[in-house]
């Protein structure tokens, strides 16, 4: 009989996955990070309990492609400084991926807040644009001009953190209490360069990342760098606490926040 592809696969097979994920070389991937400070109140507005705002009000941009072979990626994300337990790190927004298959593993595994959308870095000798964009909407846009080299910071271990919850089956809430990730990121940067430019924020109502306003520019580069990432479960959280702020997470928050109409399926 012909495989059937859907069929349970074997010990074997299972374990030679896991095996071929664990032994990926570094991905190097270029990159443009802006960091911005913004309003302290509309930072501590967007962090879920328990959650907090460090000592300065920040907001970090990165949008990244990576050259994989026959499989371009472009990678993008908006994230706040934040600390949980003593430990300093970012909480991510929005995180557009070009492709579903990076989107999927680090929603499901990590539960980091992915959506499809279009992320662009264009380099024109020293010109330089990057820009994320969804449902036709360029949210985020870093223009500029490279400024000169900057010497490559030593390998560095960096945090973030997510929330992972299921929605509820019958369309009301979490389905239990989510989890609090702390994923870490060993991040090492081959090159770096100083940008000078801006960061424009538009309007959206899908990613409305225009409500933390740029105060000052901090940091602008482009560069290359390569990261692997490790999560571990920090804690349970409160599906109450967490409910307020589930929204951040979809584009259409009433199928989380609603129930389904009467005879659904």
């Amino acid at each position: 009989m012909t495989r059937v592809r859907y069929g349970a696969r074997s010990a074997a097979e299972i374990t030679a996955a896991r095996d071929a994920g664990s032994r990926l070389p570094d991905i190097w991937s270029t990159g443009v990070v802006a960091v911005w400070e913004s309003d302290p109140e509309a930072v501590a507005a967007v962090l879920p309990p328990p959650l907090e705002p460090t000592g300065r009000p920040l907001v970090r941009a990165n949008i990244s492609k990576v050259e994989l072979p026959g499989y371009p990626l472009g990678a993008g994300s908006v994230a706040v400084a934040a600390v949980h337990d003593g430990r300093e790190g970012w909480y991510p927004l929005v995180m557009p991926m070009t492709h579903e298959r990076a989107l999927i593993g680090g929603r499901e595994v990590f539960g980091e807040p992915k959506k499809l959308g279009e992320v662009t870095v264009e380099r024109d000798g020293a010109a330089v644009s990057a820009v994320l964009a969804r449902h036709g909407i360029a949210f985020v846009e870093v223009r500029g001009t490279v400024d000169g080299p900057l010497p490559p910071p030593e390998p560095a271990e960096k945090l973030d953190f997510y929330f992972k919850f299921l929605p509820a089956v019958d369309g009301r809430g979490l389905e239990s209490d989510p989890v609090l990730v702390h994923c870490l990121r060993n991040e090492k940067v081959r090159r770096l360069e100083r940008l000078t430019g801006e960061v424009v924020l538009r309007e959206s109502p899908y990613d409305p990342v225009a409500d933390l306003p740029v105060r000052r520019v901090v940091e602008l580069t482009i560069g290359e760098k390569t990261t692997d990432q490790k999560g571990r479960v920090a804690g349970r959280v409160s599906a109450e606490d967490l409910l307020p702020y589930i929204h951040q997470r979809y584009d259409d928050p009433q199928q989380i926040l609603d129930g389904p109409p009467e005879g659904s399926v």
